[in-house]
C-alpha cells in the first residue's frame, strides 16, 4: 500500500523548482515507489568542491530535498505543510563526475514529526552519503 497522499504530487513538485536551489543544483525528482522517493543530482561545477569532488553540502541539499518533498507528499497539502527540523549526514565515498542518486524512505511518520532515511549512491550503486532528516508537520493557518 502506497504511503503517498496524492500520486500526482511528483508532477506538481516538478513545476515548483524554477528559481530554487533545486533548480540551481540540477536536482531532479525521478520516481515515487510504494514507500520511497527517488531523485538524482549531477556532479559538475555546480556541485563540486574546490578539490574536484562532490561537495558534502550538495549531498545534504539533495538529501533534504528528498526528505522535504517526501514528507510533503504524505500529508494533505490543504491542511498541513512540512519543514526541516534537523539533518545529519555521513559522507563515505567521493565522486568526481557523473550523477549521484538519492532514495528517501520514512523511518517514522508521526502526527507532528517525520524522520526520513536518505541513501545517496554513485552510478555504480556504491554508497556515497547516508543521511537522516527530521521534518516538522505543521498545520496550515486558517484562511480568514
Amino acid at each position: 500500500m502506497s504511503i503517498w497522499f496524492d500520486d500526482a504530487a511528483l508532477d506538481w513538485a516538478k513545476t515548483r523548482r524554477d528559481g530554487t536551489l533545486i533548480d540551481t543544483l540540477g536536482i531532479e525528482l525521478t520516481e515515487l515507489t510504494e514507500d520511497s522517493l527517488r531523485g538524482r543530482m549531477p556532479v559538475d561545477g555546480r556541485t563540486r568542491q574546490p578539490g574536484g569532488v562532490l561537495h558534502g553540502g550538495a549531498s545534504v541539499a539533495l538529501a533534504e530535498t528528498l526528505a522535504s518533498w517526501g514528507s510533503t507528499f504524505t500529508v494533505d497539502p490543504k491542511s498541513f505543510y512540512c519543514v526541516g527540523m534537523e539533518i545529519n549526514a555521513n559522507h563515505v565515498r567521493p565522486v568526481a563526475e557523473g550523477w549521484v542518486y538519492g532514495e528517501a524512505r520514512p523511518l517514522s511518520r508521526g502526527r507532528t514529526t517525520q524522520v526520513w532515511d536518505i541513501r545517496i549512491t554513485d552510478e555504480q550503486g556504491r554508497l556515497v552519503c547516508v543521511s537522516r532528516c527530521t521534518m516538522a508537520v505543521l498545520p496550515r493557518p486558517s484562511e480568514y
